[in-house]
């Protein structure tokens, strides 16, 4: 069995937003167009364009419909799930040929394939599904944190971040340094409140999620009017008023 490294000083990781995320797979779609030509490249697809597909992913995404009952309000969840590389992570402590590690540099979760014999016991040890076994070469792969781009000196510094967050449309997933208590992403944990996943399992994942905002639908608590009133049309608007009458029935 491997062993982990000392609990990291820098741990590299995610905060994504629960509340802005809208689950339009931008992040899965990127992800898998990096990871197809880097680090763990290539990632499988097995018959992409049947009835059954199926292939290697690091980055899913699961919708929910969350109902709080007569009285309450409903909402959709979109749910990012990807490698969270827990400081406690199991899928390294089963691994028995060391393929699966933990960096002690910088708490990123690898997988070495050269050293992987396809055992799937890191994807049995793993409560988050975040292991993706790789049928055609026999290996496990998993998400890297794009280690390949976040390092990579031949990009401009800007671009240096995992391409899930770097093609984020509304800006749901946030990178940066979670054992730094003065980094942006750990600012925002803190004000936001994020929590891990399954936190009770103790394996101390470093991604952490921000939940959702309570809805607000009192008109007077986002700060709108009560009541819209017809604008009056100023002189030389009556063209445009006719002409946004006529579209509006």
């Amino acid at each position: 069995m491997t062993s982990l490294p000392p609990e990291t000083q820098k741990k590299l990781g995610l905060v994504i937003d629960l509340d802005t995320c809208v689950g339009c797979h931008a992040c899965a779609t990127n992800c898998k167009e990096w990871n197809t030509g880097g680090h763990s490249a290539p990632l499988t697809d097995v018959n992409p364009y049947s009835r059954d597909p199926d292939g290697v992913w690091f980055n899913r995404i699961h919708s929910f419909e969350i109902d709080r009952g007569a009285n309450g309000v409903g909402m959709t969840v979109n749910f990012p799930r990807s490698c969270l590389h827990c400081e406690k992570a199991a899928c390294v402590t089963v691994c028995p040929t060391g393929a699966s590690y933990k960096r002690a540099e910088d708490g990123i979760v690898l997988v070495n394939d050269e050293k992987c014999i396809g055992c799937k016991l890191c994807s049995w040890a793993c409560p988050y599904g975040a292991r993706e076994f790789d049928v055609t070469k026999g290996v496990m792969k998993k998400c890297t944190l794009c280690i390949d781009r976040i390092y990579n000196e031949n990009l401009d510094e800007i671009d240096r971040q995992p391409a899930c967050v770097i093609t984020c449309p509304v800006g749901a997933r946030h990178f940066g340094d979670l054992g730094d208590p003065g980094s942006e992403v750990s600012k925002l944990v803190v004000a936001r409140h994020g929590r891990d996943l399954m936190p009770e399992m103790g394996y101390k994942p470093t991604n952490k999620y921000l939940p959702p905002r309570p809805r607000k639908l009192d008109p007077a608590l986002l700060g709108a009017p009560l009541e819209l009133k017809p604008r009056k049309t100023k002189k030389g608007e009556k063209i445009l008023a006719w002409v946004d009458n006529l579209l509006s029935r």
